[in-house]
């Protein structure tokens, strides 16, 4: 009884050659060319032989193998050695190249696979805008004109516009009233400086938001002063006013 032999199924020698590498584990730039022809002779032998022009390609391999074999097995002269190049060099580069090729088909292989994943909707646009044509031929309308022309005509453009701006009322912004409570700004001066006693007129002016709430803040403090609710002392010029409470501060007009 016959044992049935199952043969991988390689897309050429170089293929199987390829295989025989990875499955030794051997340096592809450095290939045991004993051992490889060995095993892919064995291969070679186990092939069908009703598919001439497939084994023939495998036996032109063999026949390269087996032919770098005896240049590697004949013992060489000192300048043999110095000048003649490895004969697995030829060998090696389609190797390489074939294995290149190889991983690109696996890239386009995935792209297909990711590729039938997507769906695609087939155009559903109106009568109305498919023969809608623009009512300017701007091709007649543009003529001979160039690019850099038409960029002079946009920057004469742009200059034209710049001499219709007002170079001062122009950088004058929105100017918006504001409303400030002057009976509850006035409490909480008071309070401000009853509750500390004396108290840096620059701080309490950091306390205001706006421009407004700190010309209130200076007027209302101007009448503690008349009234003699308060005392303001300058150690220096140019320094920090202080504000010292005087008196119980009752009520404040302004």
């Amino acid at each position: 009884m016959a044992i049935p032999v199952k043969l991988e199924v390689f897309e050429g020698p170089l293929d199987l050659l390829l295989h025989l590498i990875e499955k030794n584990k051997v340096d592809i730039y450095d290939i045991p060319i004993v051992e490889i022809t060995k095993q892919y002779l064995d291969y070679v032998r186990e092939l069908p032989k009703d598919d001439l022009n497939t084994v023939s390609e495998f036996m032109v391999m063999a026949a390269t193998l087996l032919d770098i074999k005896c240049k590697m097995l004949l013992p060489k002269t000192e300048e043999e050695e110095t000048e003649e190049e490895d004969p697995r060099a030829e060998l090696v580069q389609k190797l390489l190249e074939y294995k290149m090729y190889k991983y690109m088909s696996y890239e386009l292989k995935d792209m297909q696979i990711d590729g039938e994943k997507y769906i695609y909707k087939s155009p559903t646009i109106p009568e109305e805008v498919k023969n809608y044509r623009a009512p300017i031929d701007y091709e007649e309308l543009i003529g001979d004109t160039t690019l850099s022309s038409l960029n002079e005509i946009f920057n004469a453009c742009l200059k034209r516009i710049e001499d219709k701006v007002d170079p001062i009322r122009s950088n004058f912004g929105k100017i918006e009233k504001e409303d400030v409570d002057i009976n509850a700004k006035q409490d909480f001066i008071v309070e401000y400086i009853t509750s500390h006693h004396k108290c840096s007129f620059k701080n309490l002016l950091s306390e205001q938001k706006t421009k407004s709430e700190v010309i209130v803040t200076f007027l209302v403090v101007l009448e503690l002063i008349k009234t003699g609710n308060v005392e303001v002392t300058q150690s220096e010029n140019f320094g920090d006013i202080e504000i010292e409470f005087k008196k119980t501060i009752e009520s404040v007009s302004i």
